[in-house]
C-alpha cells in the first residue's frame, strides 16, 4: 500500500481571473482522509465562457481573499505529501504563476530523500487511465467517473464534503474528490496492489521521453 499522502487538487479560473476555487482531496492509501475547499477573489476578469462552465461570478466572493492566501496551506501539504490533478499540466501551471515554487519539499521521483524546490512531480489520473486502459474513446473526467460505476460514491461523499451549490463538475473540490475516486480505484485492483508511487509517477508523464527519464522501475512495494 502507497503510504505517502496524495493531495489530489483541483482548480477554477485561468490565468486572466487566477484561481477563483480551489478543491483538495487527500488520500492516505485507498481512503479519502480530508479536504479543503474555498473561493478565492479573482485578480482579473471572470470571462463569460468560464463564468458559464464553472457557475461562478463576481457576486460570489463577498468577504474571499486571493487565492495568495492560501500559501501556508498549500506549501504544508506539499511537505507532506505529492500532489496529484486530472490533467496536472493546468494546475500546476495555474499553481506557479502564483508561486513558482513551494519551498524545499521532497522529490517523490528520488527514491532517497533528495529535497527540491518544486511543486512536482504530479501524479495525473488522466495519463494514469490513458496508459493503464489505451483503448478508451474518451479520458474526460465525468465519462471516466461513469465508465467505471464511480458516481453514486462521487455524489455520497460530495454531499458531506462539498459546499451547497458545489456538487457538481467544475467545481473545484467536486472534481478532486472525483480525480482522487478514480486513483483509489486503481490502487484496490487485485492487479495493481503491489505498484509503488514511483511507478505511478512514471504513468503520470504526458510524454515517452519524461517517462523513460523518470527510470525504469515498474510494479514494486512502496
Amino acid at each position: 500500500m502507497i503510504e505517502t499522502p496524495i493531495h489530489v487538487i483541483d482548480f477554477e479560473g485561468n490565468r486572466q481571473s487566477g484561481i477563483v476555487e480551489y478543491g483538495v482531496a487527500t488520500l492516505r492509501g485507498q481512503q479519502l482522509d480530508s479536504t479543503f475547499t474555498g473561493l478565492c477573489t479573482p485578480v482579473g476578469t471572470i470571462s463569460d465562457f468560464e463564468r458559464n462552465q464553472h457557475r461562478i461570478d463576481e457576486d460570489s466572493f463577498q468577504g474571499c481573499k486571493p487565492f495568495d492566501a492560501q500559501w501556508e496551506l498549500f506549501s504544508k501539504l506539499r511537505q507532506k505529501g505529492v500532489f496529484c490533478a486530472h490533467n496536472a499540466s493546468v494546475e500546476d501551471s495555474l499553481l506557479r504563476s502564483v508561486w513558482p515554487c513551494p519551498g524545499i519539499s521532497r522529490d517523490f521521483f528520488d527514491l532517497g530523500e533528495a529535497a527540491k524546490l518544486t511543486w512536482g512531480p504530479w501524479l495525473d489520473t488522466l495519463w494514469v487511465y490513458r496508459r493503464v486502459y489505451p483503448d478508451l474513446e474518451s479520458y474526460h473526467l465525468e465519462t471516466l467517473i461513469g465508465l467505471f460505476g464511480l458516481q453514486a460514491k462521487l455524489d455520497e461523499l460530495a454531499e458531506v464534503d462539498c459546499p451547497a451549490g458545489r456538487r457538481q463538475y467544475h467545481s473545484a473540490l467536486y472534481d478532486a474528490i472525483a480525480s482522487a475516486l478514480l486513483l483509489a480505484r486503481i490502487l484496490e485492483e487485485p492487479d495493481f496492489k503491489m505498484i509503488s508511487l514511483h511507478w505511478l509517477l512514471r504513468q503520470s508523464q504526458a510524454s515517452e521521453a519524461s517517462r523513460a527519464a523518470a527510470g525504469q522501475q515498474e510494479f514494486t512495494l512502496e
